[in-house]
């Protein structure tokens, strides 16, 4: 079935020096809804924006995966999640596994084991993807000399070291969660509002309690990629990383967040920052009633493993009051 809704423009103001001023409208842009047909789902239904506009980044697909029983007469929480092909069907993904996202969602909902909440998927584009999920402002963190180091080698490998993730939680918090909000029967407020990644998805997921703490009460981040990009000794990234949470993780208080880690095939090169994780959370005031950083022996690098514990995060984040 298919809706159509209508994003309002802003009106916007074009200054000048003139007394008398303009006021020019922008065209009401038309965002097209369908709900998905030919999607393997164990519970809820999928409703999809092929191409959301946004004047921040390059636009893309959201889905927004609706619990059994929706309905317009109550409110539901809100989850953010990256990566949006990843979660809701292996026939569709790349190496044919997914998150089970409708599969865990719809479980703990059904036996009240969390709040009632709405998914909200946002796709990847591949090619950007690391630009997009990169905390751009840990970069101010990396030293003169191995930012040159960092470029030079990005050069030498023909790589597009440009920084959109400013833009990519812009786009997140001042043109999709607007949207979601009128649209949707949802609650609002921050208490309500949560983002969850794995991987670069797990740093952006971070990034984005600390840049919008107002806007987001909680963060999952999964087999957080701490080394940033590709893996080496001499890195400089996990550092400028650390170095940026430690500034900028919002203090305890009114906030929750969740990071765990394996240790097989990329998830071995994360166990080693597990103290450096800790120490910023304890120095934030953090401790086990609204934080965790959990390690999963045996666990690799993949939706297969991310979708065996995967209730862990959404009980912890999105239990009931």
């Amino acid at each position: 079935m298919k809706k159509i809704f209508f994003l309002l423009a802003i009106v916007s103001m074009i200054g000048c020096k003139q007394k008398t001023e303009k006021k020019e409208a922008k065209k009401p842009i038309k965002i097209e809804i369908n709900t998905l047909k030919d999607v393997n789902l164990a519970s809820g239904s999928i409703e999809r924006i092929e191409n959301f506009p946004t004047e921040n980044i390059t636009s893309r697909p959201v889905d927004v995966w609706l619990p059994d029983g929706y309905s317009k007469d109550k409110e539901y929480s809100v989850l953010y999640m990256h990566d949006g092909q990843m979660l809701f069907d292996a026939a569709t993904t790349w190496n044919k596994q997914e998150w089970k996202v409708d599969e865990i969602a719809g479980q703990l909902q059904s036996e009240g084991k969390t709040k009632d909440f709405i998914v909200v998927a946002v796709h990847n584009i591949s090619e950007i993807r690391w630009n997009d999920y990169f905390p751009a402002k840990a970069m101010d963190y990396v030293s003169e000399a191995d930012m040159k180091k960092i470029t030079a080698l990005a050069n030498r490998n023909m790589a597009n070291m440009d920084l959109y993730a400013d833009k990519y939680l812009k786009f997140l918090t001042s043109e999709l969660k607007p949207f979601i909000d009128r649209v949707y029967s949802v609650k609002t407020d921050k208490e309500n509002t949560v983002i969850a990644g794995s991987s670069m998805g797990g740093l952006i997921s971070m990034y984005a309690i600390s840049e919008y703490p107002e806007v987001f009460g909680a963060a999952a981040c999964i087999s957080t990629h701490w080394p940033g990009a590709g893996v080496s000794e001499d890195n400089p990234l996990p550092a400028a990383i650390f170095a940026y949470m430690d500034k900028n993780l919002p203090m305890a208080g009114s906030h929750r967040i969740y990071f765990d880690y394996g240790d097989k095939t990329l998830d071995q090169f994360y166990p080693q920052y597990a103290p450096k994780v800790d120490e910023i959370l304890a120095k934030k005031g953090y401790d086990s009633s609204n934080s965790a950083n959990r390690f999963f022996k045996g666990a690799d690098h993949s939706e297969n493993s991310w979708n065996q514990r995967l209730d862990i995060p959404f009980t912890f984040l999105l239990a009931k009051n």
